[in-house]
């Protein structure tokens, strides 16, 4: 397999990059596991509180001394939304607690935004990498990663993103494109207009920016990884891929849901965050597609439906959790993770010989 500068910045083998999937399914042992295996493994500590980002790190250090990745929500907190009528969703939610044997739902507050908190956890434990999403930190953030050592991600979903992050000091872009799975990245554009395919994504973006871009949206496999390479990525990075391994801490019903996806069926939906992500539907992302006008602006619906999403997954009631997945989900394979990386990265070799024949 071709090296480029890329991966010797970063000390790893292969242009694999496990998505730093927050909420659960990026433990430390999958993190470490992608790690020691040659890829680049990503800890998703969004919802972490900084003691929380502090001992993850901690136990994924335990596990390997390879270089990986802690990622964060750099934006999408609006104050405005504190002001939002909570009414129709919380009366929606009730049945629905009621039947998980929940309490009441209650309104949720607006917390503070959490990113300057966890930004100095993950400063303080020095990962060899951040990577960043939904927008862009403040101007002094990237002279103390850089001061610290850290390579820095940002996240772009349209080519003027990747332009302003290449302005702000990123060292490498993860260009997310439509066919991703989860919260889409978009922070310059309306979310419609940044539903770009991800190959032509990655096409636009290596033209636009000098440093290096790394594609991400429905990739699976070393073949598709590949194609990226040749229109000019440095690496790949897949989610939906590493979500089955069973050092995922996703629930056992969603590995069971990913695994009995025969085509691409997921869609793009507010209703379990109140932000865009591309998810497998179930009952109550069916409840609230012609009721899109109840869902709270993120961060308050994510809020209040976790309790929601807690008890389901506690109970295997894939109905009310929020399936995660990108339009390649059929070809999710079920092993572990330091064998996947391994069989991807085969896959590459294979693919790029016979480019070369």
């Amino acid at each position: 397999m071709s090296r480029n500068r890329f991966l010797d910045q970063l000390g790893i083998e292969d242009p694999i990059i496990q998505a730093p999937m927050a909420g659960g399914p990026t433990t430390p042992e999958l993190v470490a596991a992608v790690s020691n295996a040659g890829g680049l493994g990503s800890l998703g500590a969004a919802y972490m509180t900084p003691d929380q980002i502090t001992e993850a790190i901690r136990q994924i250090r335990s596990l390997t001394d390879k270089p990986f990745n802690v990622n964060l929500f750099a934006g999408g907190y609006d104050p405005a939304s504190a002001d939002s009528d909570a009414g129709p969703m919380l009366a929606m939610l009730s049945d629905i607690h009621l039947h998980l044997g929940l309490p009441e739902p209650v309104a949720p507050v607006l917390q503070p935004d959490p990113f300057p908190g966890q930004f100095e956890a993950v400063l303080q434990a020095r990962p060899a990498v951040f990577s960043f999403t939904f927008g862009i930190p403040e101007r002094n953030a990237f002279s103390r990663l850089k001061s610290a050592g850290i390579f820095t991600i940002g996240t772009a979903t349209i080519s003027e993103e990747a332009r302003q992050l290449e302005q702000a000091g990123v060292d490498a872009i993860v260009a997310q494109g439509g066919e991703a799975g989860a919260h889409r990245g978009t922070f310059a554009a309306s979310f419609e207009d940044a539903m770009v395919p991800t190959f032509e994504l990655v096409r636009g973006t290596v033209s636009a920016v000098r440093i290096p871009v790394i594609a991400s949206g429905g990739i699976m496999d070393g073949r598709e990884i590949a194609a990226a390479l040749r229109l000019g990525a440095a690496a790949a990075q897949l989610g939906t891929a590493f979500l089955a391994c069973p050092e995922s801490g996703a629930s056992e019903a969603y590995k069971q849901v990913i695994l009995s996806a025969r085509t691409d069926t997921t869609v793009i939906t507010r209703a379990f965050s109140g932000r865009p992500a591309r998810g497998i539907p179930n009952d109550f992302v069916e409840k609230l597609a012609d009721k899109k006008e109840m869902i709270l602006p993120y961060p308050l619906q994510n809020s209040l439906t976790r309790a929601m999403r807690t008890a389901a997954a506690k109970r295997g009631d894939a109905r009310f959790l929020s399936l995660w997945a990108g339009q390649g989900v059929a070809g999710s394979r079920s092993m572990p993770a330091s064998e996947l990386v391994r069989l991807i990265a085969e896959e590459i070799r294979t693919a790029e010989a016979e480019a070369a024949a």
